[in-house]
This record gives C-alpha cells, structure tokens and sequence, in this order.
C-alpha cells in the first residue's frame, strides 16, 4: 500500500506535525508500505536543519532521520520554504525541495492520503 502524508502545522506549538511523523514512521515499519511525507504551510520548519530543543522534548529534526531510513521521499513545498525565509541549504538532509507539481504526482501515486 502507498501513503503519502501531509503536514500542515508548524514543529512546535501544536502536536500534529508531531503526531503525522509518528504516524508515518509506524506506517512505514510495516511490510508491504511505502511512504512519502509533503511538509507544506509551516510544517516547512519542521525539516530546519540544526533544532535544539530542551531534553526529553520532541525533536522534529530528529524523527526526520528515523522516518527518512523508512520512506522513499520527503518533500517541502518551494513556496512554503521561501515564504518563511528558508533555504535549501538549512533543510534536513532528506529534505528536498518540493512542489505543487510533485505533490499532485504524488497524491495520484498514493492509495490513501492522510493530512494532519
């Protein structure tokens, strides 16, 4: 089966980019999946390379390796990134830069679709 997550909520505050990180990590550890996460609106900063968070706190950086080993492909909205002054250059590296294009490719692609 092939999910595609989307991500729509900022690293911190809220818990759901979070949350469809984790989710997309279980989904992922099961046989016969395949995964690809769109981070799009201020999900964007979840893939900032370089985050420090306070210990024994969450770290979206971080669940970014251990769902990159699991997935096919992460992408981040270009459109997304520039509006928030972000480069490719500070993006996690299993992180590319993305598009509208990509995302409608991969929403044909996917057998179910799951927004957080």
């Amino acid at each position: 089966m092939k999910l595609l997550f989307i991500l729509n909520d900022p690293p911190y505050g809220t818990e759901r980019s979070y949350n469809g990180l984790r989710h997309a990590t279980s989904v992922a550890k099961k046989d016969g999946t395949e995964v690809r996460i769109f981070l799009m609106a201020d999900a964007v900063s979840c893939a900032k390379r370089g985050q420090k968070t306070p210990d024994g706190y969450y770290n979206l950086d971080k669940m970014l390796t251990v769902v990159a080993r699991r997935s096919s492909s992460i992408g981040a909205c270009g459109s997304c990134l520039d509006a928030r002054g972000i480069t490719t250059e500070e993006l996690h590296e299993a992180v590319h830069r993305s598009s509208m294009e990509e995302l409608t490719e991969w929403t044909l692609w996917a057998d179910k679709v799951i927004v957080y």
